[in-house]
């Protein structure tokens, strides 16, 4: 209501005042208070723990169980080197024939290299004893010279001693054969359980996998799916770059021994390919026993230059195959792979610095496949109309008529 014209007086509301959030103290049941900070740390570190026992125990039930552990490993090698070969060959054959024709051909392959190694070695052993010799009195007189100068014989004493040795522990190193045989035999049967395997990845491995995921949840089958197809493109990209970057370091190892001259060129071809497959400590480990053989049958200036050759191979391994490789499949920082590497052969021996690198390899590649695909959010429920501002109701939406419908019989006029 107006009086005398002028407008009444607008009510004022009384200002809000944010407070600032005063953060969560929880009681620790003496009288004193736990921050907040603390509480989420202590939740980690509980978290954190249980995780270190569960992979402990992993890691001690796989190393009882080593021999089908290693078996297996064997047989997604060897599926993951012949699928596309089989593949190819299914087009134009079963695939049961096309299988077998490519393990076939990968036996006879593998048997012909070994084979060739072995003929190779029994018709350069009479020339390498003779230069062995030889290089062993060269390195004699290289002793005895600036900066070692040792006694004269050294070298020779050395090998007295080494043959007192084995003839003093002769009964000891039979029996360290005898159990060596034993181990010979147990390889050679996981060998068998891993071609075993294999024949059956190649064959129906996709059926095998299918039936995998039927054994799990609906909901949860979508993220298993992509974490197997990441986990199978990392492992098997890894292990044909892994061959890929071998071959080619034995194939350059071969060509620098060549036109040095060094002999049993060869067999430390196929020393540095099985090196290889070991990264970062497998190739300079193999070009040291070469250097040896060269110390020993061309003379220190040739095995100088072989150990220059360990350090240019190791350069162009490092910065030019496995960038160019491996990138494509592998994305993993040289800190992680040598910790991997150290980390596998602490654990398990060399078999554990060959697993330790591709295990590593696809545990990541899942994280990132998991994690670049998180699922959708649920729907929360349905969310409130907004409040009213100062005192004025809440807006309603407006009233939807239904539409007007003539009678049953009546046209329009």
């Amino acid at each position: 209501m107006r009086v005398n014209g002028a407008r009444p007086a607008r009510r004022r509301h009384p200002t809000r005042v944010v407070l600032p959030r005063a953060r969560p103290v929880v009681s620790d049941g003496s009288g004193g208070r736990v921050p907040a900070g603390l509480r989420t740390a202590a939740g980690y570190t509980w978290r954190l723990l249980l995780l270190g026992v569960a992979a402990y125990l992993a890691v001690a039930v796989l190393g009882r169980l080593q021999l089908p552990v290693i078996a297996v490993f064997l047989a997604l090698v060897i599926t993951s080197v012949l699928r596309p070969f089989v593949d190819l060959l299914a087009r134009a054959l079963p695939r049961s024939v096309a299988v077998l024709l490519a393990l076939v051909c990968a036996i006879v392959v593998v048997a012909g290299v070994l084979a060739l190694v072995g003929t190779t070695v029994a018709g350069e052993w009479g020339r390498l004893g003779t230069e062995l010799r030889g290089g062993l009195g060269r390195i004699d007189h290289l002793l005895t010279g600036a900066p070692f100068h040792l006694r004269a014989g050294t070298v020779t004493d050395l090998r007295a001693k080494l043959g007192e040795f084995l003839t003093a522990h002769r009964s000891a190193l039979l029996s360290t054969a005898l159990s060596g045989a034993s181990r010979v035999v147990e390889m050679l049967t996981g060998l068998a359980l891993a071609v075993f395997c294999s024949v059956f990845f190649l064959h129906s491995g996709d059926r095998m996998w299918c039936w995998a995921q039927r054994q799990l949840p609906a909901r949860s089958r979508p993220a298993w799916t992509r974490a197997g197809h990441a986990a199978w493109h990392t492992f098997a990209g890894y292990t044909r770059g892994l061959l890929i970057v071998a071959a080619t370091n034995a194939v350059l190892v071969g060509v620098a021994l060549a036109v040095l001259r060094v002999p049993l060129v060869l067999p430390l071809i196929v020393l540095e390919f099985v090196a290889a497959l070991i990264p970062l400590i497998g190739s300079p480990i193999a070009l040291a026993v070469a250097a040896l053989v060269a110390l020993a049958a061309r003379g220190p200036l040739v095995a100088l230059l072989v150990l220059g050759l360990i350090v240019v191979i190791g350069q162009v391994e490092g910065h030019l195959l496995h960038p160019l490789v491996m990138s494509w499949s592998v994305r993993i920082h040289p800190v992680a792979i040598a910790l991997s590497v150290i980390g596998g052969a602490v654990l398990a021996g060399v078999l554990g610095a060959v697993v330790a690198v591709p295990v590593v390899s696809v545990a990541w590649a899942v994280i990132c496949e998991l994690r670049d695909h998180d699922p959708p959010p649920r729907p929360g429920p349905r969310t409130r109309p907004p409040a009213a501002h100062h005192g004025q109701p809440p807006r309603q939406p407006p009233e939807r008529r239904p539409p007007h419908r003539p009678a049953p019989g009546r046209g329009p006029r």
